[in-house]
C-alpha cells in the first residue's frame, strides 16, 4: 500500500492568554502533537522523526498529545512508542486516547500500557498538576466513549481556578462551555484534510451541498451515502476558537487518511502562555 499524501510538516506557533495565570507560570512553553494514525502508511517515520526533533528544540515545559496514535489494530503502538520515548519536556509528556485508540478490542488498555512504559501519562477522566495546584490539566475520556462524562472531572475544580483540557473531539467544546475552559487542545479533524484555499475544509462545504439533493437521489449514488459525521462543527476543524467564553485550539494532526491532504499540512504547535 503506497503511503498517502500528506505534504511537508508545518510548525504553528502561537501565544495564548489566560486570566489569572500566576506569575510563576507566564511564558510556559506548550507543544501539542495529536493524530498520528501510526501504521506505516498514514505517517512516515522520517516525518515522525522530524515532528520530534521540532519538539524537543524547542525546549518545552511540557509535551502534550491528543489522541488517535494507531488507525486499526493495536500492533504499530509499540514501534510509535519508540519513537515518542525521545520527547523530551521539563515537566513530562502528558496524554489522552482519541477513538481510534478504543475501537478494538484490547486497544484501550494496549495503547495506554505501551504510552505508559515509557513514561507518557495517559489521562482518562483525570487531573495533572505537572505544572502545579495552579494550573491543573484535565485529560477526559473520548467523547465516543460510554465514560464521557466531563462532570465527574470538571466539578472537582474551583471555578476560580485556570485549567488546560486534553479532549480528543473538538465538538466536545459545546458541552465544556459549562464549565471553566482556559484552553482546550483537541485534534481528531486532521484541518479537514482537503481545504478549499480562503475557504475552508471541503467536506463542510460537501454536507451543506448534501442537504439539499433529494435523498431519493442520494440513496442512489454511493459517494452520496456517505456521512461525515465524525464532526458536527466543521467550522473548529483547526487553529484557535473562541468557545463562549472559553478556548479551544485544534491540532491538524501528524498522520492522515483516505484521500490524503491538500493544502493542509501535518501540524506540530508550539504554545506559549500568557496573563490576559
Amino acid at each position: 500500500m503506497h503511503r498517502l499524501l500528506s505534504g511537508p510538516l508545518s510548525t504553528e506557533k502561537l501565544t495564548v492568554k489566560i486570566a489569572g495565570l500566576p506569575a510563576s507560570l507566564q511564558g510556559i512553553k506548550l507543544v501539542q502533537m495529536s493524530d498520528f494514525h501510526y501504521d506505516g502508511v498514514r505517517l512516515s517515520d522520517k516525518m515522525l522523526e522530524r515532528a520530534i526533533a521540532l519538539s524537543n528544540q524547542e525546549q518545552p515545559d511540557l509535551v502534550l498529545l491528543t489522541g488517535d496514535y494507531i488507525t486499526t489494530t493495536p500492533e504499530p503502538i509499540q514501534q510509535l512508542a519508540k519513537n515518542l520515548k525521545h520527547l523530551e519536556s521539563r515537566c513530562g509528556v502528558y496524554a489522552v486516547l482519541g477513538n481510534h485508540d478504543i475501537c478494538y478490542v484490547n486497544s484501550k488498555s494496549e495503547v495506554t500500557k505501551a504510552l505508559t512504559k515509557i513514561g507518557i501519562h495517559v489521562l482518562w477522566n483525570e487531573i495533572a498538576y505537572p505544572l502545579g495546584k495552579e494550573l491543573p490539566l484535565i485529560g477526559l475520556a473520548d467523547r465516543y466513549s460510554q465514560e464521557f462524562n466531563p462532570t465527574l472531572v470538571m466539578n472537582q475544580l474551583d471555578p476560580t481556578t485556570p485549567r488546560i483540557v486534553l479532549s480528543h473531539n473538538p465538538d466536545t467544546a459545546e458541552t465544556l462551555q459549562k464549565w471553566r475552559v482556559d484552553l482546550q487542545l483537541s485534534g481528531h479533524t486532521h484541518g479537514g484534510q482537503i481545504v478549499i484555499p480562503g475557504l475552508g475544509p471541503a467536506v463542510y462545504f460537501y454536507k451543506k451541498i448534501l442537504r439539499k439533493i433529494p435523498i431519493k437521489i442520494r440513496r442512489k449514488v454511493s459517494f452520496l451515502r456517505k456521512n461525515y459525521s465524525i464532526l458536527h462543527h466543521w467550522e473548529w476543524s483547526q487553529g484557535l476558537h473562541q468557545i463562549g467564553k472559553n478556548q479551544l485550539y485544534v491540532n491538524r494532526g501528524l498522520g492522515t487518511y483516505f484521500p490524503g491532504r491538500l493544502f493542509c499540512p501535518p501540524e506540530v504547535t508550539i504554545i506559549t502562555l500568557q496573563s490576559e
